[in-house]
């Protein structure tokens, strides 16, 4: 390659460059970012579920046995789609499900319909929880889990077959 070609493949490349360093910082000013980070707010502004929005509806499991209600809860506290509800959610369970009767469980179900980040923001105290969920018990239980006072290092539990 000769040394003009060399000289002019190189200025052009600088001036593509400013011209385009010059574009991006123009439009830099209009580009928003369409994935904020947790806990900023214009991130809880696009999560925050309105106030009007109808619980969930379960699916209906009549004649489901107790042991399969908390199988299938264990399952669904660990596969929620966010790896905090999962994170969160799984130890609550591996800690308090076993000694919960079936009108907590069928509370728990219930709290397993709502959104993950839902969930999370009530159970953090980030966001206060619809008034369907005032008084909760399970709510109150997985608050203090969520505090973690004792400074224990989570992870996700093992699944038992």
């Amino acid at each position: 390659m000769s040394i003009f070609r060399r000289h002019f493949i190189s200025r052009t490349l600088a001036l593509h460059l400013r011209v385009s360093t010059r574009h991006l910082s123009s439009s830099a000013v209009k580009w928003k970012d369409p994935w904020s980070m947790p806990h900023t707010p214009e991130h809880i502004a696009s999560t925050a579920s309105p106030a009007d929005t109808p619980p969930p509806k379960p699916l209906p499991r009549p004649g489901e046995p107790i042991e399969t209600t908390r199988a299938r809860l264990i399952y669904q506290s660990r596969k929620r789609g966010t790896l905090e509800s999962d994170l969160l959610l799984s130890t609550f369970a591996q800690e308090h499900l076993g000694a919960m009767d079936a009108e907590t469980l069928s509370e728990f179900d219930k709290l397993m319909d709502e959104s993950d980040w839902d969930i999370y923001y009530w159970a953090t105290g980030k966001r206060t929880p619809p008034e369907r969920w005032t008084g909760s018990r399970v709510l109150e239980k997985l608050k203090v889990h969520a505090r973690n006072e004792g400074k224990v290092a989570r992870r996700m539990p093992d699944l038992h077959s």
